[in-house]
């Protein structure tokens, strides 16, 4: 049985999610960038999703957002469907897309949280060795200059999307957002500490790659390679899935946050044998999701602070 997880209104997370087996589905070219950010504006729109980066790799893809209204799981469900079935008709693709693991949902809890994933981020190709800086990534993607204040478009894909539906505009605007973290310190200043952790993790990048005579594949090659390979670079085992993110030396905000995540876990898993029970008066902690929506029960409105 999986962990119960919090879903708070107002909550920043870095969200991952898989290709089956690794396969290169997401292959950067026109058209599947098109449906990506296409299903990513009209699924954020939808479910009042904050944008604040992006990076589509071929095997998998990134988000850093702000769930404003507590409903990250919905906007979740629409998006990745969307996705995967447009990516179906596109690359004629029989089978499921997206791999069998649960998608990573990491909350991050502070500033230093936010740059540090963020950056990870927009980091990911160069980390993968498919370009020296993350802004020459042709794939679907923000850069550096854009956070905050970027705009992204699309028109409607003409693969999969009924045009007569009106839920499917015939073109959609993203426009980036802020991180609720920095509203005070403004646009600005999350740009600038977000290129200084960027620069870092190209320099730490390339003085790897030097140290082992490593080659960056390169743009060229990168959008030449079939969507139906896999990649064939070995990674480590997923043995955990963090819930939570406070950032490099925060050492006592992370044990403020994993006290706050033990004790929703044994407030949730308390009322849960009550309601399995037959109590229907069981009272759930705040940020319970799945009981509330499908079951209708109890929540308490106090959030455990974090």
């Amino acid at each position: 049985m999986s962990q119960p997880r919090e879903v708070i209104p107002g909550a920043t997370y870095m969200i991952t999610r898989r290709v089956l087996r690794r396969h290169l589905l997401f292959r950067p070219d026109a058209t599947i960038t098109q449906l990506l950010v296409y299903a990513l504006a009209v699924s954020a729109r939808r479910y009042s999703i904050e944008v604040h980066a992006l990076c589509a790799m071929s095997s998998h893809l990134h988000l850093v957002v702000t769930d404003t209204k507590g409903v990250l799981p919905r906007f979740l469900q629409f998006f990745h469907r969307i996705v995967a079935l447009g990516t179906k008709v596109l690359r004629k693709w029989e089978g499921p897309v997206w791999d069998h693991e649960a998608t990573s949902v990491v909350r991050l809890l502070t500033r230093a949280a936010v740059v540090e994933k963020t950056a990870y981020v927009l980091a990911n190709p160069v980390a993968a060795g498919l370009v020296p800086h993350a802004s020459e990534w042709p794939g679907a993607k923000v850069d550096v200059g854009e956070l905050g204040r970027g705009v992204l478009h699309a028109a409607r894909p003409s693969a999969y999307l009924d045009p007569d539906n009106p839920q499917w505009p015939k073109s959609v605007t993203l426009s980036l957002a802020l991180p609720p973290v920095y509203e005070q310190a403004g646009a600005e200043s999350f740009r600038c500490e977000v290129a200084a952790e960027l620069g870092r993790l190209e320099a730490q990048i390339h003085a790897e790659a030097r140290r082992q005579g490593l080659r960056f594949v390169g743009v060229k090659r990168v959008s030449a390679i079939s969507p139906y390979e896999r990649a064939t670079s070995s990674e480590a085992l997923r043995d955990r899935n963090p819930t939570f993110a406070v950032g490099r030396q925060q050492g006592r905000a992370w044990r403020i946050a994993a006290a706050a995540v033990r004790t929703f876990r044994t407030s949730y898993r308390a009322a849960l044998e009550r309601w399995r029970a037959g109590v229907r008066t069981a009272v759930f902690p705040a940020g319970t999701w799945w009981m509330c929506t499908f079951h209708s029960a109890s929540v308490n409105d106090v959030v455990l602070t974090t």
